[in-house]
């Protein structure tokens, strides 16, 4: 009995004598952590560029790339400007690839590692041989900004951005060419996105819109309204395969809906039936 009531006293004194060692432990490894499964990977160059310590100037970086095109892609930091952001020791180290921000002469090349085709065509544009020529022609970001990049799309073309270097006329052109093929793909995105709510698998069709979009841009970038429109007409033949594989997918989706109403009614009336054969009638 005595044993007992030690024991019982130990068990009772531990948790207080215990809680003071384990409470900072505690706290740091859990109630500073999300419990929403998995933990989300410290990225080193986010936490500094969010810092108190970092320059004003560049505590927007993290938060404009956040709502950017690039991070609902999966692009982080280390994608662009290298680096490793696991490791705070080596986040801007030259041995992991840092090359941090370009120079304007180098931003073509910088954006071109990714986007092949269309630094070929704003290279050999009229806006890449201002920029060859003087170093101070238009280049990626002057269009697209550098953290904050959003989609690509035809309201890029404006005169408030345009006039900046030139008049409005050949760029109104241009947007002119460009606008019932951007709209036909605005479209098209809008129905795939629809049939993907009803439930529809649409990656194959919505890979193909992507790459018919994406080839259409590169094109633009060769800032020739002639070839654009001399090459609209490929681009509608291949949007009007993809339009048809929509209309075709409705159809079937449309057949299937209409074949399991017609089911529903006719189990619906079977039961109705043979509720009233068994039925006893009354007397």
């Amino acid at each position: 009995m005595r044993w007992y009531i030690m024991m019982l006293g130990l068990l009772l004194v531990f948790p207080l004598t215990a809680s003071g060692d384990y409470r900072e432990e505690f706290e740091q490894g859990f109630l500073t952590k999300t419990w929403s499964g998995q933990q989300p990977e410290e990225n080193f160059c986010i936490e500094c560029h969010s810092s108190d310590k970092m320059k004003p100037e560049f505590l927007t970086l993290a938060e404009e790339w956040k709502a950017s095109w690039h991070a609902q892609n999966g692009i982080a930091c280390h994608d662009c400007h290298g680096g490793d952001p696991k490791d705070s020791s080596m986040s801007m180290s030259p041995h992991r690839g840092f090359v941090g921000k370009p120079s304007p002469a180098e931003v073509p090349e910088f954006c071109g590692k990714c986007h092949i085709g269309i630094l070929k065509n704003y290279m050999e544009s009229g806006h890449g041989k201002a920029f060859r020529s003087s170093g101070n022609g238009p280049n990626c970001v002057t269009c697209h900004g550098s953290h904050g990049i959003q989609q690509a799309n035809i309201d890029i073309i404006n005169e408030q951005r345009c006039t900046k270097c030139h008049s409005y006329d050949r760029a109104r052109a241009m947007k002119q060419a460009l606008f019932l093929t951007e709209k036909k793909i605005g479209e098209l995105a809008a129905d795939l996105l629809t049939l993907r709510k009803e439930g529809v698998y649409i990656e194959d069709q919505r890979k193909n819109l992507f790459s018919i979009q994406a080839e259409f841009r590169a094109l633009f970038h060769s800032v020739d309204v002639n070839l654009v429109k001399d090459r609209t007409d490929e681009f509608s033949h291949k949007l009007a395969a993809v339009e048809k594989e929509i209309v075709s997918t409705r159809q079937e989706l449309r057949s299937r809906r209409n074949f399991s109403a017609f089911l529903l009614l006719v189990f619906a009336g079977m039961g109705s039936a043979l509720y009233l054969l068994t039925k006893t009638p009354k007397e």
